[in-house]
């Protein structure tokens, strides 16, 4: 029978959690997951990709020949090292989506077996749009909008300019870069809308933050 950590339990189940407005993308595809702890076992400054923890270091928890114990997993049941802490940072401060992903967070560990779940809400360091997968802007592209591109590097107080936010972006349904920005909200204020003078679509391009 396989033998997994609660703590890779939870940091899978937690991966999976889908954005609630842009349901393409899981919660780690958006860069939004920080961190999933579990009781004594904890990942710290690492990065969950997909389901997987890259990069984390394990500390408390006993190590007995590889495997983590003292949370186990025994065949998708949780026994132990119930308690779930997840670390999660808002795309931007006052964005409407961050109570549904933090009752998704708790509903879906919930469900895997984790009696208490806590959600704990991270601003520094702010999210940038860099810390969306490779795997999240290829979903982005298949369902038809923009991915956003570099993030503007910023540092001390902030300038009003009055000309073009961003250059445009080329059309994701045919590559061309003949576009046009046409308002900068789309159906969230994440997202602008453009138009492609191309093909002649509309899509929504997600912003550089």
């Amino acid at each position: 029978m396989a033998l997994v950590s609660a703590r890779e339990r939870a940091a899978e189940v937690a991966a999976g959690v889908r954005d609630p407005e842009m349901p393409m993308l899981t919660l780690a595809d958006l860069g939004v997951l920080r961190g999933v702890e579990v009781n004594g076992g904890a990942v710290n400054g690492g990065a969950v990709n997909g389901g997987a923890v890259n990069g984390g270091a394990v500390n408390g928890g006993e190590v007995h020949g590889g495997e983590v114990h003292g949370g186990e997993v025994h065949g998708g049941e949780v026994h132990g090292g119930e308690e779930v802490v997840v670390s999660i940072t808002p795309t931007y401060t006052g964005c409407p989506a961050l109570a549904t992903m933090r009752d998704d967070l708790v509903h879906r560990l919930r469900e895997a077996g984790f009696a208490r779940v806590e959600v704990r809400i991270v601003l520094d360091p702010p999210w940038s749009s860099d810390w969306i997968s490779e795997r999240g802007r290829a979903a982005l592209r298949e369902a038809g909008l923009s991915a956003p591109g570099p993030a503007p590097r910023r540092s001390g107080p902030i300038p009003l300019t009055l000309g073009p936010a961003r250059s445009a972006p080329p059309c994701p349904r045919c590559g061309s870069a003949a576009t046009r920005l046409t308002s900068e909200f789309g159906a969230t204020a994440c997202k602008a809308l453009y138009r492609c003078t191309g093909c002649l679509e509309p899509f929504e391009h997600v912003k550089e933050i």
